[in-house]
């Protein structure tokens, strides 16, 4: 069976009432996120651009609309092993599809949720999300179109054949690579939202018959036509009810999730307390792969910056905190204060895997050396 067989086999009979109930709760949890996000990416300058864009009237292009306003919020979940965000792309497909074709039914919503949602991730995984980000992909924007393909088929009830017509052609609709996109209100939104009505009009197109390649994964399609290496074993969900649920994150304020440890421990840091004024310098460590992303500054009128920046987030946690959880921030003002402590913050991109260190420290000796060194290294340390 070839790999988007597999797939289609998977998403045609997803039944989410056979996970376990953890899961399920879970899902439920990351279902109400995401309505909140929808709810909030709604009411503010970028989503309301993103709905005055709706000209064409297609369901395909309003649903994408929708998702888009979600993912702009940056309070929408993530999925931290594959680097995509499932449910902003997701949710919003299934419920509008379950309005459009009058299914009410709980399993058939929860069903199509879930294969989207494990489809995006395995994508993402499949491709090593995290390492290809910092190459100019956005793993959430390659996935997009097959997870929204995937979430229709299943809403549409297509028969696995046709599902594997659909998540083919979604695959064949992948982009992926964007530039550095700067100002307000910004054309990720609109990328990320046609990558979404793509994957739905995929859906639609299989249901009238339509045909793709879904022998397309079995050779190096995407490696020649993206320079993108897949792992195809990644892609073939695991045998029993087991979801991907169980890693998905929900953040606790808008930002980054990359940015988001180092601002927690910076609060836990001020808690101690510590006075602001007798801060000379904020070190902020992390892996190499994203060190560069998050340690770009806060500019001026550029809301989606303040949610990267780590050294802008820190300050606003430390002066500012309700702003944390601004989704909007387009009205922000400069603050010398925030852009005084800000400056004060360093990224440093620490080449050791910390997760790797740790787990081996308990298994050899030279594990435990590692970890022991580190430890008590002063400047490179813990």
């Amino acid at each position: 069976m070839s790999v988007i067989a597999s797939l289609a086999s998977f998403v045609a009979g997803a039944k989410a009432s056979a996970l376990p109930a953890a899961e399920r709760d879970r899902q439920r949890l990351h279902l109400t996120d995401t309505v909140v996000a929808a709810l909030a990416g709604a009411q503010i300058p970028e989503g309301k651009a993103l709905a005055r864009l709706g000209v064409d009237g297609s369901l395909a292009g309003r649903i994408g609309r929708q998702a888009a306003a979600i993912r702009l919020t940056e309070i929408d979940d993530i999925h931290l092993p594959s680097c995509t965000t499932p449910s902003a792309g997701v949710v919003p497909v299934a419920l509008a599809l379950a309005a459009h074709e009058n299914k009410f039914e709980p399993e058939t919503l929860a069903g199509a949720i879930w294969a989207g949602t494990e489809v995006a991730a395995r994508i993402g995984m499949a491709v090593s999300g995290p390492q290809i980000l910092y190459r100019g992909i956005w793993p959430s924007y390659l996935a997009a179109p097959v997870a929204a393909a995937a979430t229709a088929a299943r809403m549409m009830g297509l028969d696995a054949t046709r599902c594997g017509q659909a998540l083919s052609l979604a695959f064949m609709l992948m982009a992926g690579g964007v530039g550095r996109i700067h100002g307000a209100p910004s054309g990720r939104w609109f990328l990320y939202g046609n990558a979404v009505a793509a994957g739905v009009a995929a859906a639609e197109a299989a249901r009238a018959d339509y045909c793709g390649d879904p022998e397309i994964l079995e050779k190096n399609w995407l490696a020649d036509t993206h320079g993108i290496a897949i792992d195809r074993a990644q892609l073939i969900p695991l045998p029993g009810p087991k979801s991907i649920y169980a890693a998905l994150s929900m953040k606790p304020f808008c930002s980054a999730k990359q940015g988001i440890a180092a601002v927690e421990a910076f609060r836990a840091i001020l808690a101690s307390p510590v006075r602001l004024d007798a801060i000379a310098k904020v070190r902020v460590r992390v892996p190499r792969a994203y060190a560069g992303m998050i340690a770009a500054r806060a500019e001026p009128g550029t809301r989606q910056s303040t949610l990267v920046s780590v050294a802008h987030q820190i300050a606003l946690a430390a002066l500012r905190p309700e702003q944390l959880y601004d989704v909007d921030r387009s009205a922000a003002k400069p603050d010398t204060d925030v852009s005084q402590l800000a400056a004060k913050v360093e990224v440093i991109a620490d080449a050791r895997n910390w997760l790797s260190v740790c787990q081996d420290a308990l298994i050899d000796n030279a594990g435990c050396q590692r970890l022991a060194t580190a430890w008590r290294d002063p400047d490179g340390g813990i």
